[in-house]
């Protein structure tokens, strides 16, 4: 494919890159007072990048069609539909940052030119069939990410939550460069179709070793058990709005990347990572659970759930099927939905001063004088834990039955016993909003953003949800087609 085929075939990462360089030149002329002026337009780049890949994923397209740079990039409907849930929630996160920052007298414009800047590695990283470009993308977003993490500088827990996810980060991204090397040196290169091919026959123990560091790093950047050890901090720690970001684009773009390595690179030797993927996901599914039973804060109960809904997502990773990718996409295009809906919920959860109410505690008889707000935190508990009728359950729905399509019964039993134990502490959530005596804490009214936010996230996961199921069904299967594509 010439350069001008493969520019066009990467026209979203060429206006992002094109649009952030124009912003990094805005904002340094002009300054913080440009912030918000500098947020919308990062909106709308982000808005016209969406409508890039929209094409993609109608025509499903993939393999040759969609490859460019030499065999380094596929636009494929699998990237297509990854690329527009990272970009819709790059640009939830935008939307609610400036009221956020305002009251703390730190909004700059720095902000929306690291996030675009992420959801351009992110963009790479889902896009990404060798070895080379999985790196420049995953390390694009990450540089990134670290700053946006320690973002409030006066605050030490942002400073804190900065560095742990800078150190484990780069450790993570040693492990997962260790098992790149490994991989190319076994394989012979550096080719997500190289290796598939090279490993087709027999798996040597070189080769397993690198597949194994490869999803121990990839693990890491999903947050899944054991390697979810930064996630409550960072979650905590950070600002609100750049919590909800890693809550869900990075997630979307590790899951994805994980998906195209294990689905495509590693494809024709399921069996070896099978048991790897299961490991994790059970693991994240018990642990997760177990870890939010006894949280205090809000945040830090969502940051594992994060990691108990990984485990639920690898589930359908484990069947190693189209329709376990499919079940897969479902439940983290419904996941991304419900988590924007709850940490907007968090964000207008503040007192009469504006400051920030995290203690569950202090939620206590919230429906009291909060009725929608209760009303719609109630259903993100209830969606996260997959209680039917509210939306999330679909994901754990088809998740499951593409789990006992493939055979793996005894996984699948295992994760919905264990789903029980997460309910729990879902419930406790709901029980301090409408059975505690109030403890009028959270009475801060929010602006009109964040409630038209809220209302379409809640609309969304609600049971009017399940309308979207067929179209959802149908974009999903077209997206898992593209991994399986050489298969």
């Amino acid at each position: 494919m010439s350069a001008l085929l493969s520019l066009r075939a990467a026209a979203p990462e060429d206006l992002l890159s094109a649009m952030a360089l124009f912003i990094l030149l805005w904002s340094a002329w002009s300054g913080d007072r440009a912030a918000r002026a500098i947020t919308g337009l990062a909106v709308l780049s982000l808005v016209a990048a969406s409508a890039l890949v929209v094409p993609a994923l109608y025509h499903g397209l993939l393999g040759v069609e969609a490859s460019a740079f030499g065999g380094m990039y596929s636009g494929d409907s699998f990237a297509a539909f990854a690329k527009l849930l990272i970009y819709g929630a790059a640009i939830a996160a935008l939307l609610i940052a400036p009221s956020f920052f305002d009251r703390l007298k730190a909004m700059r414009a720095e902000y929306p030119l690291l996030v675009l800047l992420a959801a351009l590695g992110m963009g790479l990283m889902v896009s990404a069939t060798d070895l080379v470009s999985l790196y420049i993308g995953l390390e694009l977003n990450s540089l990134a990410a670290y700053v946006l993490a320690a973002f409030y500088r006066a605050d030490s827990r942002s400073a804190e939550a900065g560095l742990k996810y800078f150190v484990l980060g780069a450790l993570a991204s040693g492990i997962l460069l260790f098992g790149m090397s490994l991989t190319y040196g076994f394989a012979g290169g550096t080719g997500f179709a190289a290796i598939r091919a090279s490993l087709a026959g027999p798996m040597g123990v070189g080769a397993s070793f690198g597949m194994v560091f490869m999803l121990a790093g990839m693990a890491f950047k999903i947050s899944a058990a054991p390697f979810h050890m930064w996630t409550p901090d960072v979650y905590e720690g950070a600002p609100t709005p750049v919590t909800m970001f890693f809550a869900t684009a990075p997630k979307v773009a590790a899951l994805a990347l994980t998906m195209r390595l294990a689905l495509f690179a590693f494809g024709t030797q399921s069996l070896a990572w099978q048991q790897i993927v299961m490991a994790l996901a059970l693991l994240s599914i018990v642990i997760g659970a177990l870890g939010a039973i006894g949280q205090g804060n809000i945040k830090r109960l969502l940051a594992y759930s994060s990691i108990n809904n990984v485990g639920f997502m690898l589930v359908g990773l484990a069947a190693a099927t189209p329709a376990g990718a499919a079940a897969m996409l479902t439940y983290l295009a419904i996941y991304v939905i419900t988590s924007v809906a709850g940490f907007v919920a968090v964000l207008m959860l503040k007192d009469q001063d504006g400051a920030p109410v995290e203690a569950i505690a202090d939620l206590a008889g919230l429906s009291s004088h909060r009725k929608v707000l209760a009303a719609c935190l109630a259903m993100v508990m209830f969606s996260l834990a997959g209680i039917p009728p509210l939306f999330g359950f679909w994901g754990k729905f088809v998740v499951f039955q593409a789990a006992v399509a493939a055979g793996q019964v005894v996984l699948a039993t295992v994760a919905v016993s264990a789903s029980v134990i997460s309910a729990f502490y879902y419930l406790k959530v709901v029980k301090v909003l409408y059975f505690d005596e109030p403890a009028l804490k959270a009475t801060g009214r929010s602006d009109w953003l964040h409630q038209a936010l809220l209302l379409a996230a809640a609309i969304a996961i609600s049971p009017l949800g399940y309308l979207a199921t067929r179209l959802l069904a149908g974009v999903t299967q077209a997206a898992a087609a593209a991994l399986f594509h050489a298969a």
